[in-house]
């Protein structure tokens, strides 16, 4: 089961599981750190918070996790801040991330801050629906307001100290909106795969993933399509769903007659292509690209399509360490009700992000689209009824859309109105479809890199690099160095 983020790191930090085996092969669109080269990374601080910002009557306190560098700060040069997004605030990006070149280049001192309510900072005493009233964006970004303030007096900073936001995914959306919300205390920012409209049916998502296995041929994109269209014929009789059984090696046997199962299961098998669409040669790690699959899944010679479907199926169970295929929706539905901070859905940040998706964004990667790459496997409503069936009944359908419609008018989304950001895309990528690809603000230009996925520019640079992304990311370092020398 995959919710609606984003961005650039894959739960823990591609895939996590929990205790019941359930899979978690997430195309959020988390950052995923860069792979480790070494060195020795950063020890973690801590600085104390409001728990609500906006409400002046409450003085409650707690303590959030950031990390610093302080190696390459050469005096009078500018503070770089890496957003912390919905995971851990891994702290390599700080060692090892394509902003540590820049820092180098600008002697700038370096900051990294987690964000509330995900890795190891708990706002609240655990993460129950009434406790969740404090994540938001909102609340995040004032975070870090009073983060900035607060470091400009430890470390003794001038009062013309330039900070620079960086951020990829949701965090690239925060790097976005606090340069537009805080614009004295952040004087331009990095916005790498982030999707500022937000947008409950993002129908989109499986189109461009459609649309990116089809540049290694259309003969793919029709092998997925028969796989699964077959693998729905199958469902309907006893004989086919004993054969979906084994091959496709369920931990249980399906049940036509539970939809939400029959749903999970089958966005659980699409998510094997989507997920590694999203992170397509990413140089973090993965063996498996787009080729990969195209691969397997136009060669005849290893049977039908559906059993070619199921062979990309087994080779990510074989990576992920699967045992079995789980998809029962219940199943699911009680890990993400679990509140303490050690449950796997919490630590994990899948019920904190499923609250924020259900209050701000939306962001649910239906199969909704008229392609019909998917069909109908994974409808809308399937999405929303996790939000009431996860943090209860007032979650409905039309609070849902009134949280996505909210966040789109105080931010801007597609027509965000500030100056000195970099926005910067991926063409396979599929969050790029809810991102500004193009220059709205002519201050504020758009980079939409062809052929590279999430987040791409932001981790070191390969030789191997398409010159596209190497273009950007030297792109990236002139803007920096020109909006440092603006007022």
């Amino acid at each position: 089961m995959a919710w609606g983020q984003i961005g650039c790191l894959v739960l823990l930090m591609f895939a996590s599981f929990g205790t019941n085996g359930l899979r978690r092969r997430s195309k959020l669109g988390m950052l995923r750190p860069p792979l480790p080269n070494g060195a020795s990374n950063p020890p973690d601080e801590w600085f104390t918070q409001l728990l609500d910002h906006f409400d002046p009557t409450n003085n409650q306190t707690w303590l959030q996790r950031y990390q610093v560098v302080t190696d390459y700060f050469t005096e009078g040069g500018p503070v770089f801040i890496m957003l912390g997004g919905e995971g851990p605030a891994d702290s390599s990006w700080l060692v090892e991330s394509n902003m540590v070149n820049y820092a180098k280049q600008y002697g700038a001192l370096m900051f990294q801050i987690e964000h509330r309510y995900y890795g190891e900072s708990h706002p609240t005493s655990d993460a129950s629906t009434d406790n969740l009233v404090y994540l938001s964006s909102e609340q995040a970004l004032a975070d870090i307001a009073y983060f900035v303030v607060g470091m400009n007096v430890q470390y003794n900073l001038t009062s013309d100290t330039k900070w620079i936001a960086f951020g990829g995914s949701y965090s690239g959306n925060l790097a976005a909106w606090v340069r537009l919300k805080y614009p004295h205390l952040i004087h331009a920012a990095m916005s790498a795969s982030g999707p500022v409209l937000a947008k409950v049916d993002f129908f989109e998502y499986m189109d461009v993933v459609r649309n990116s296995l089809g540049t290694c041929g259309q003969s793919c994109v029709k092998a997925v399509e028969m796989a699964n269209r077959r693998f729905n014929q199958l469902l309907k009789k006893k004989s086919g769903q004993k054969t979906i059984d084994r091959l496709f090696k369920l931990c249980d046997p399906i049940d036509p007659t539970n939809q939400n199962d029959v749903w999970n299961l089958l966005e659980s098998l699409a998510d094997n292509f989507a997920v590694i669409v999203q992170y397509n040669k990413d140089n973090v790690g993965l063996p498996i690209t787009i080729d990969t699959l195209c691969d397997i899944m136009t060669n005849k010679s290893m049977g039908s399509p559906l059993v070619r479907y199921a062979t990309v199926n087994k080779l990510l169970m074989n990576i992920f360490g699967e045992d079995c295929v789980s998809y029962k929706y219940d199943e699911m539905i009680e890990e993400l009700k679990e509140t303490s901070w050690t449950s796997e859905g919490v630590s994990s940040g899948y019920r904190t992000w499923t609250y924020q998706t259900c209050t701000e964004f939306g962001y649910y990667q239906t199969s909704e689209s008229k392609q019909e790459f998917f069909s109908n496997d994974f409808p809308l409503n399937f999405f929303l009824q996790q939000c009431s069936d996860i943090f209860g009944n007032k979650f409905t359908n039309k609070e849902i859309y009134e949280g996505a419609y909210r966040t789109n008018s105080i931010y801007g989304g597609l027509d965000l109105q500030a100056t000195r950001i970099v926005y910067v895309h991926g063409t396979i990528d599929p969050w790029h479809a809810l991102g500004i690809t193009s220059t709205v603000v002519s201050e504020s230009p758009a980079i939409l890199i062809n052929g590279t996925a999430h987040c791409a520019n932001m981790y070191p640079p390969r030789s191997s690099d398409l010159p596209a992304l190497k273009a950007a990311r030297k792109e990236v370092g002139k803007l920096i160095g020109q909006w440092l020398q603006e007022s």
